[in-house]
């Protein structure tokens, strides 16, 4: 006898498939939930088995009807951003799409439900758009670096001699504020290069990262600030530069941190994606590691560009904390997204484990 928790050959075939599938039996009770569902509906097929899909999530009256007419009646449905209510209390807008199955397909089998989030379509769209976006603006900025960087040294080098000169001791204040405002801008130049050094890559454990991140954010924000672990403890390594990868999470939380004056909390959360599509690429097996802050949220004028060069919601800040964090996520051949309120801020960071 087949466990009803182990995958079905008849259905092994959707296990790789990027759309959510489950396959429901008469009584509208779960037989088979893939890899993709898995993540969507924040459940194991193990768990799911055998069990109502109500328990899954609420489905609208829209939806339930539908099911019922394709067991009773043979119709399919399709229906477009449907409202799904998750056992966790998280909503998702989904198209929708029921299938009857014959009968003889399989004794205990039915109908299969195919959801395809919409926030991912939106997502892949808005993805492919900062790529192309932070392409344009990282060859722009390269060369406004290299026009900057000499006459830059020059000026310097001017207030030096000029230093030299001056008989007025007092008048060296002057001369201080061009050549320390020089060395600003120099630095600055430096980091606006700095994603595009070479990687070192290596086993890394994701863990190890975040505590280390975890580590100099308590020390640089004594007080109040309280940064939390959630850790998924049966993550698998994965190969990566450990010092980009601590520049990414360091530069997401201290943003988190600064945003919230350094009071107020963070939480670290890592789990496992299987069957995840990444910068058009699918991979068996992905981290998910989230940077989630209680704080005031980002102002929604600088959602859409906060990924952007030199641009900044804080008054002081460079604009590059997220510029570059991005570029390194990049490199590792994952993903960075942002979703904000006030009161929370979730940064979402994806990265591969192994080929695609």
């Amino acid at each position: 006898m087949t466990d009803m928790n182990d995958t079905p050959p008849l259905f092994s075939g959707l296990d790789l498939l990027a759309a959510t599938v489950l396959v429901l039996d008469a009584g509208l009770l779960v037989r088979y939930v893939n890899p993709a569902g898995e993540n969507l509906l924040a459940v194991s097929l193990r768990t799911a088995a055998g069990k109502p899909l109500s328990a899954l999530c609420a489905c609208p009256a829209t939806l339930q009807a539908a099911l019922e007419n394709a067991l009773n009646n043979n119709w399919g449905y399709t229906g477009q951003n449907i409202e799904l209510k998750r056992s966790d209390g998280e909503v998702l807008h989904i198209n929708c799409t029921v299938t009857p199955l014959r009968l003889g397909v399989a004794a205990d089998v039915r109908l299969l439900l195919e959801l395809q989030p919409i926030e991912h379509q939106l997502a892949a769209t808005r993805e492919e758009h900062l790529i192309e976006q932070q392409k344009a603006s990282g060859e722009l900025i390269r060369n406004l670096v290299h026009e900057i960087k000499n006459p830059l040294g020059g000026i310097r080098g001017a207030a030096q001699l000029l230093e030299h000169e001056l008989g007025n001791p007092s008048l060296k204040e002057y001369t201080q504020v061009i050549i320390k405002e020089a060395d600003r801008l120099q630095n600055l130049m430096k980091r606006l290069l700095t994603p595009h050094r070479m990687m070192l890559p290596s086993t890394v454990n994701i863990h190890e990262i975040l505590e280390r991140v975890r580590s100099l954010l308590t020390s640089e924000f004594q007080g109040s600030l309280m940064v939390r672990r959630d850790y998924d403890t049966s993550l698998p390594e994965l190969v990566g530069d450990r010092e980009q990868l601590i520049q990414v999470f360091l530069n997401v939380a201290r943003n988190a941190a600064q945003a919230m004056r350094g009071e107020g909390e963070i939480v670290l959360r890592t789990r496992v994606l299987r069957q995840v599509t990444l910068a058009k690429k699918r991979y068996r097996l992905a981290l998910e590691i989230k940077v989630i802050d209680n704080g005031p949220g980002i102002p929604e004028t600088v959602r859409e560009c906060m990924f952007y060069p030199l641009v900044s919601g804080r008054e002081g800040g460079s604009g590059l904390g997220l510029t570059i964090a991005q570029n390194f996520v990049q490199h590792h051949h994952g993903t960075i997204d942002c979703a904000s309120q006030p009161g929370q801020t979730i940064f979402a960071i994806r990265l591969p484990v192994g080929q695609a």
